[in-house]
């Protein structure tokens, strides 16, 4: 029902997610605790080898707005969370696409040697294969802590290509049966399109998964993860205090409760910090350049926290 709504929804009233504390309505707007830092997200950087339709970042060949951030950079965020005890399990690295940054493999193995599992996000296509001998050493020496979700955006080649671009599909393909053989904890990201139910999105990929002989579970949350499309200027309702009840959701679900993303801005000179990996743009969500300056509520001013988050019931994290 909720996708539904969000499916066909008309243009975002611009009276709205104008202030961080109070609705258009007037009502107390809804925000999030920090209840513990489970995942430290890391981007590596905005740009990639391909330009989706509807990407939420914009990544593309020419986008540089989010720098590639350095070994060093990273380490930093990471010596932090152990001189802090903050409990973090998971780094998950995002883009663009990670894998043209020349430190990925590097950073990767920098954690996964601290003891925290490694999430990376990929389009499994051409910068991926060039690192596959590093990656393959960092599967080798690390097992199934080292996990790897690859986007596929439908599970048929037409429906991928039309989001991703001609002739993306085979060397998605040939990427992702690789990391199948590979022996890492494998996952699947795909998008909810519009007049197509979970159900239906679960089954085609199940019969993809069987006729490429893919040992992954389409039914399973873990294994192929169904995000809702975004549209931030599509209408959606603010979510006010109140909606916590009315929607039986509890704010310490949503993802912002539990993780927090670094980004490098092009020209800057360090990173900061932002709730959560939808954001990586909107400079009102930027929480300073540690992760102790981070440890503050986050309110829901945002299309994304309300489409993604508390209606999309999504979390992007690689935990159970």
């Amino acid at each position: 029902m909720v996708q539904a709504m969000l499916a066909e929804r008309p243009a975002l009233d611009t009276k709205k997610f104008q202030n961080p504390e109070v609705t258009a309505k007037g009502e107390a707007r809804a925000s999030v605790a920090l209840a513990g830092l489970s995942t430290l997200w890391i981007n590596t950087g905005s740009l990639c080898n391909i330009e989706c339709d509807g990407c939420y970042i914009e990544s593309g060949p020419r986008n540089d707005r989010l720098a590639y951030i350095t070994r060093a950079e990273v380490a930093a965020f990471l010596d932090e969370i152990e001189r802090n005890r903050l409990g973090t399990d998971e780094i998950g690295f995002t883009g663009g696409e990670p894998f043209m940054n020349k430190d990925m493999a590097a950073m990767a193995g920098d954690a996964l040697a601290r003891g925290f599992r490694v999430l990376i996000l990929t389009n499994a296509m051409a910068p991926l294969w060039q690192k596959r001998a590093a990656v393959a050493d960092l599967a080798h020496r690390h097992g199934r802590a080292l996990s790897l979700r690859v986007s596929i955006d439908h599970f048929t080649p037409e429906g991928h290509e039309a989001v991703r671009g001609a002739d993306s599909w085979a060397p998605m393909m040939r990427g992702l049966k690789w990391l199948a053989d590979l022996g890492v904890t494998l996952s699947i990201a795909a998008r909810q399109p519009a007049g197509e139910t979970e159900d239906e999105t679960r089954a085609g990929f199940a019969r993809l998964f069987a006729a490429e002989g893919i040992a992954l579970d389409a039914q399973s949350p873990a294994d192929l993860v169904v995000f809702p499309d975004m549209d931030a200027t599509a209408d959606v309702p603010e979510i006010t205090t109140a909606c916590w009840n009315i929607l039986g959701v509890d704010p310490a679900d949503i993802m912002c409760a539990t993780t927090r993303m670094v980004v490098k801005r092009k020209g800057a000179d360090a990173p900061v910090v932002l709730p959560c990996t939808l954001l990586p743009y909107d400079r009102q969500f930027e929480m300073g350049p540690t992760l102790t300056d981070a440890r503050g509520p986050v309110h829901l001013n945002h299309p994304h926290c309300a489409t993604f988050c508390v209606l999309g019931g999504a979390n992007c994290s690689g935990g159970d």
